[in-house]
């Protein structure tokens, strides 16, 4: 069985891994590395790359913390632990901003989470945000994810793929983050369910990613994009901010854990935008973007 030390190694080395594939994809930005203790227990990693040649701003970033369960942690996850219960959280995180419009928003996030008294899970997620929705790039996404959830569960694609259009939904402007992807939260042992077969499929999202978003950076980096493409860009900047500050939950977890606030906001982009009122004009590529972000799109067709 997979112990709290074998896992927090694991997320060390797909740290490195992806930083890696990420700077050779780049071509000219290298990742700072920025180590942090938690004053409450543990610590972690930053790792960030700015104003690179398709990266404008990117982080992977790990973090192993532990000690007392604080009290809105566990009522936002409906646990019991009670009095002296003790928490250990480790994991990697990931947010993407690129130079050019035409490259997607990635984000991925794989955590284990486990408490003093036994109780212990998985999550995480993978979700894809373009400024401008391909079809042919929305569907390699989610064809890739199926294939990855397949080797694990013949239920898990079409299980996740609903709990992240329902998770990344921006409740009010009523409109999703981008193309969704897969989110799990809570995966524990089962009938069904070893906790070593848990780890494998967080082990197999997580090395699904340097795949997936290198693949967009030499696609997409190259299109020519204008200053109006540009600013649409910072638009939906400014959507992601507001769903990560308003109802992502790692964001408040990491808060409410006293997490390091630089490393908790490192997802927010270096420029975004709020046009009072915006709207595109009819039929433009910005609004066929807005009209396809909502849930239960069938992206595999």
């Amino acid at each position: 069985m997979p112990t709290k030390e074998i896992i927090r190694d694991w997320f060390i080395e797909l740290q490195q891994h992806i930083c890696s594939n990420l700077e050779e994809a780049d071509g000219r930005g290298k990742f700072q590395t920025d180590a942090w203790e938690r004053a409450g227990g543990g610590g972690g990693i930053s790792r960030v790359l700015t104003h690179g040649s398709i990266i404008e701003k990117g982080g992977v970033n790990f973090s192993a913390v532990w000690g007392p369960t604080p009290e809105p942690v566990m009522k936002s996850m409906n646990v019991e632990g009670g009095s002296g219960s003790e928490f250990f959280a480790t994991g990697i995180s990931i947010v993407i901003h690129p130079v050019n419009p035409m490259v997607p928003i990635i984000h991925m996030n794989t955590r284990y989470f486990e408490m003093s008294n036994g109780t212990w899970w998985f999550g995480g997620g993978i979700d894809l945000t373009p400024h401008y929705i391909d079809h042919d790039d929305a569907r390699h996404f989610h064809q890739t994810l199926k294939a990855v959830c397949d080797r694990h569960h013949p239920s898990y694609y079409a299980e996740f793929k609903k709990w992240a259009d329902d998770y990344f939904f921006i409740k009010h402007r009523n409109e999703t983050r981008g193309v969704g992807g897969v989110f799990f939260d809570y995966l524990k042992e089962t009938n069904d369910f070893t906790k070593a077969s848990r780890f494998e499929f967080v082990k197999a999202i997580g090395s699904a990613f340097a795949p997936l978003y290198t693949f967009y950076m030499k696609k997409n980096s190259s299109l020519r994009y204008s200053d109006n493409e540009k600013r649409w860009q910072q638009l939906r900047r400014g959507r992601y901010v507001e769903f990560n500050l308003v109802w992502d939950r790692g964001t408040k977890f990491g808060l409410d854990t006293d997490g390091r606030t630089e490393s908790i906001l490192m997802s927010l982009p270096p420029h975004a935008q709020w046009v009072y009122n915006y709207q595109p004009a009819p039929d433009s590529p910005e609004q066929k973007t807005l009209d396809l972000l909502k849930k239960d799109v069938n992206w595999l067709v």
